[in-house]
């Protein structure tokens, strides 16, 4: 199977405001994306592919004279992939709010002329569909054969079937949920407190001081990478194995592989991702929950979808259990809606999404056989303007 090659991210302006769920607004912003493939005629063959928490736009294939720049689904999308770019053509947004392009805390505020930090719009999941909803009416396309995402991708992806339910043909939501549990509020929440408590912070601020807040980055993500990994996966990587053939007896030295690999995942970390776009994806995630303006009831808040849903949990995912899916698969069949639903037994935690499980790709690469035929017979359907209210 082949690499999609050499991509090149792609930027779009928009002076018109944004509104937010929080009934603020993001004006004048820009949003950077990524497409692979060709679209066709009638703009029918187009699958947006919604990234996760310290993900961005670049999906698959890897940017000019950067070394390891391979997209962070390349395993997935390319030719001859399960998410074929012979027959579709994939879009990705990275979204506002991130760090990697799109309008986000690090950009200059028109009104301050400063950096916004701190000052940045809250943000939910609803509000990055929106911006994901114009970028496509920019771009002409007003049905999308699917929309695929894991993790808080695959929230995007169910948001897309409740937002928007005449613009996707296929919503595919994998190692998701209909909203966090209480225990993986409290993760986000400690990880927050570690970015704002350190002393380089500055309030959200630390811009205008020449400054990272490192400490709090790097502790941010050895919780997160704690958290998306199985107690056997871990073990298996790193059971009990030392440093060293002798004990340091020292609380400050490392002595086991695991606080060794933990370490170099937070200082990698706090190298490239900004401390104000981690605070607010994690509040995203905290707030996302369709039920909640439904009255806690789930079911009725899948009742106005119409596409058709697949799901895929992992067995061994703690974080985003396959309990959690299943919540999911019972509201859409209590609409009557058409669900698939996959459980896919593997050891590798949360991250499970990300690898080359061959039951989890050839149950995407089925998926996607089955929405390209359909793709044949598809007739083009009105513009939809604006955004959802």
């Amino acid at each position: 199977m082949q690499s999609v090659g050499i991509v090149a991210p792609q930027s779009r302006h928009f002076a018109e405001p944004l509104p937010l769920r929080s009934g603020a607004q993001l004006r004048d912003y820009t949003l950077v994306y990524e497409t692979y493939g060709t679209l066709n005629a009638d703009k029918s063959n187009a699958v947006l592919v919604c990234h996760a928490l310290n993900a961005s736009h670049h999906v698959a294939g890897t940017h000019q004279g950067a070394e390891k720049s391979v997209g962070w689904w390349d395993n997935l999308v390319g030719p001859g992939k399960p998410l074929d770019t012979h027959r579709f053509y994939v879009i990705c947004v990275n979204n506002p709010g991130s760090c990697f392009g799109s309008t986000g805390p690090m950009h200059i505020n028109p009104v301050t002329g400063k950096p916004y930090g701190a000052d940045f719009p809250v943000l939910t999941v609803e509000d990055w569909v929106d911006a994901q909803a114009r970028l496509l009416d920019a771009m002409g396309i007003t049905q999308l054969a699917a929309v695929l995402g894991g993790s808080l991708g695959g929230m995007q992806a169910l948001g897309w079937s409740l937002r928007y339910p005449d613009r996707l043909r296929h919503c595919i939501a994998i190692a998701t949920a209909p909203n966090l549990s209480a225990q993986n509020i409290a993760f986000n929440e400690v990880a927050r407190r570690a970015i704002v408590t350190d002393p380089d912070f500055h309030g959200g601020h630390f811009y205008e001081h020449g400054v990272i807040p490192k400490r709090g980055l790097r502790v941010a993500r050895m919780i997160g990478h704690i958290t998306y990994l199985s107690d056997d996966a871990m073990e298996e990587k790193f059971g009990r194995c030392m440093k060293a053939d002798t004990l340091n007896y020292s609380t400050q030295a490392i002595e086991f592989e695991i606080e060794s690999y933990l370490r170099y995942q937070g200082d990698k970390f706090s190298d490239y991702f900004d401390a104000n776009t981690y605070l607010l994806i994690t509040r995203a995630l905290d707030y996302f929950d369709p039920a909640r303006d439904h009255h806690g009831d789930l079911t009725a808040a899948f009742a106005k979808a119409t596409c058709q849903f697949q799901l895929v949990s992992f067995t061994t995912d703690w974080r985003f259990s396959p309990a959690r899916s299943r919540e999911i698969v019972k509201a859409l069949l209590d609409n009557k809606h058409r669900v698939s639903y996959a459980e896919i037994e593997a050891p590798h935690g949360h991250d499970a999404f990300l690898l080359d499980d061959p039951r989890y790709h050839n149950l995407l690469r089925a998926t996607f056989d089955n929405i390209a035929k359909e793709t044949a017979d598809v007739k083009p359907v009105m513009a939809f303007k604006g955004v959802a209210r």
